[in-house]
């Protein structure tokens, strides 16, 4: 019976990606009614390289029909295509292009589910290769992003844990602490990004810290929530035995609450991993949040969805690693 739920399940889910993938391909479908594009000889696309246009520029203008002399121009200019998009396009710049040229055809900037395709395989066969500083494998980058999230993370199940166990074992400290943790609790972790910044004056370390901040609620209240909810049974059979209460602590309390501990680890990851790549957009430098921002300054529009998906495919696998862990230490009373 488990196992035809599974199947099924597994074809709907297929099912669904499919639908999904057909939808995208018709609403981005443009027929070629759009300008025809200009193709360059390598002599010409040499001198526009040598004029310091980018690759994807040149790729971008001939796309649209521009040709050599007004690329030439353009390329004189000294501009990237977001600033000459910023400025009101070519022709706001006073280089002559005819109407049908100017933009590309109605619905063609948003790329096709093959487009991502093709960045995707581009991606995932070189994810390590290093081109400049802001010009970095999606490999390299996820690892700045996961090693920011190892630390903070880190740091913040070293505090949560212990203090949880003092908050569920101590009615005294949860009624003097609680009224902190409810203030403390509701915040953005964004908004804790500007003091950050203020008070340590390091991008990095802010991250950091944010991570930290945003990581510690739900470890922290699940734990003392999992450690005062261990039956008194187990714990007066402990002291029957004369344990000390660390002994009592670890390993009674700790077995009995560890399915709810991980719990709040669960959802402090999740938390975390999100909190990043909004903190790396603001604080820019490395990491897949900064490229995300970075590609929509840029209009690479597939390099940026490319990195959305990463992002969320990441986040799946550290959320399965952690359910995996929830079913280990799960028990039946």
């Amino acid at each position: 019976m488990v196992q035809k739920i599974d199947m099924r399940s597994t074809l709907l889910s297929l099912t669904i990606l499919l639908v999904g993938i057909f939808i995208w391909h018709v609403t981005t479908h443009v027929p070629d009614t759009g300008p025809k594009g200009v193709v360059l000889s390598q002599t010409e696309t040499d001198t526009l390289l040598g004029k310091k246009m980018l690759p994807e520029d040149i790729e971008y203008y001939s796309a649209q029909g521009v040709e050599f002399s007004q690329l030439e121009q353009i390329a004189s200019l000294n501009l990237s295509r977001a600033m000459i998009e910023a400025a009101g396009g070519i022709r706001a710049l006073g280089i002559s292009v005819p109407d049908e040229n100017s933009a590309p055809a109605p619905g063609s900037l948003f790329p096709s589910p093959s487009q991502i395709g093709s960045e995707l395989w581009a991606t995932v066969t070189d994810p390590f290769y290093v081109a400049g500083t802001n010009d970095m494998g999606y490999g390299i980058q996820m690892g700045y992003s996961l090693l920011r999230v190892l630390i903070g993370y880190s740091l913040s199940a070293a505090v949560a844990i212990p203090l949880g166990f003092l908050i569920g074992m101590s009615p005294m400290f949860y009624k003097a602490l609680d009224p902190f943790i409810q203030v403390l609790k509701p915040i953005s972790p964004l908004a804790w990004m500007p003091i950050a910044l203020f008070t340590i004056g390091d991008s990095e370390l802010s991250s950091i810290f944010v991570i930290f901040i945003c990581s510690l609620w739900p470890m922290l209240t699940n734990t003392a929530f999992g450690v005062a909810g261990v039956r008194s049974d187990w714990v007066n059979v402990a002291r029957t035995h004369e344990l000390s209460t660390t002994k009592t602590a670890l390993t009674v309390i700790l077995p009995a609450a560890a399915p709810t501990i991980i719990t709040g680890m669960r959802i402090s990851i999740g938390i975390a991993w999100l909190v990043i790549v909004a903190a790396e957009m603001l604080v820019g430098g490395t990491g897949i949040g900064y490229v995300v921002w970075n590609e929509w300054n840029g209009l690479r529009l597939d390099r940026m969805i490319v990195a959305i998906l990463l992002i969320g495919v990441v986040g799946m696998l550290l959320d399965a690693a952690f359910a995996r862990l929830q079913r280990a230490v799960a028990y039946a009373e």
